[in-house]
C-alpha cells in the first residue's frame, strides 16, 4: 500500500490542496490531513470531529451500573443475614460498589475507545513526514485510486508530490 501526500506552508494552501482533492472525487474519509497546530479555522480543520466517544462512555457507565447493582443485589440475596425486620438488600452500603463499577465500566470504554480512534492498535504506520513538526501541513490520500488526478490536485504553487509506502 501507498500514499500520497504533500507538505504546504500555510492552512490557506492546505485549503486549496484539500478543496482540489474533494473536486477530483476523493471523499473527506480518504482524506489525511496533519498539523503541528490546531487549525480550527479552516475547513479542514473540521473534517473528521464527529465522535462517538461519548456514547461509548456512556454505555460502558450504564453496563458497569447494572453490573454493580445486579452483583450486589444478587450477593446478599444469594447470602441472606438476619437483618431484625430489616431488608436484606441494604442499598445505601451498596452504592460504594455500585459507584465504582460504573466508573470502572466508564473509564474502561473511554480508555479502549481512545486506544482504538487514535490508531494505536495498528499494523500498518500512519501517514506522516518530519517536516509537520516544523510547521508544515500535510494532505494526503492512503490508497489512492486515481494517482494521476491526485498528483495533479496537490501539485501547486511548486509543492512537490511525495510517495510513503506504509
Amino acid at each position: 500500500m501507498s500514499a500520497l501526500y504533500a507538505l504546504y506552508p500555510d492552512g490557506n494552501r492546505a485549503q486549496q490542496a484539500v478543496n482540489a482533492l474533494r473536486t477530483a472525487g476523493v471523499a473527506d474519509d480518504d482524506i489525511t490531513v496533519i498539523s503541528a497546530e490546531p487549525m480550527e479555522h479552516y475547513e479542514f480543520g473540521e473534517m473528521h470531529r464527529s465522535s462517538t466517544m461519548w456514547t461509548i462512555a456512556s454505555m460502558g457507565g450504564l453496563t458497569g451500573l447494572l453490573f454493580g447493582t445486579w452483583l450486589t443485589r444478587f450477593t446478599e440475596l444469594a447470602w441472606p443475614l438476619k437483618t431484625g425486620n430489616m431488608p436484606v438488600v441494604a442499598w445505601w452500603p451498596n452504592l460504594i460498589v455500585i459507584f465504582e463499577l460504573t466508573m470502572f465500566g466508564a473509564i474502561l470504554s473511554t480508555v479502549i475507545t481512545v486506544a482504538v480512534t487514535c490508531g494505536l492498535l495498528r499494523k500498518r504506520p500512519a501517514l506522516y513526514d518530519p517536516a509537520v513538526s516544523d510547521g508544515k501541513i500535510l494532505v494526503g490520500v492512503d490508497s489512492p485510486r486515481d494517482t494521476a488526478a491526485i498528483e495533479k490536485a496537490l501539485t501547486f504553487d511548486g509543492v512537490q508530490v511525495k510517495r510513503s509506502s506504509l
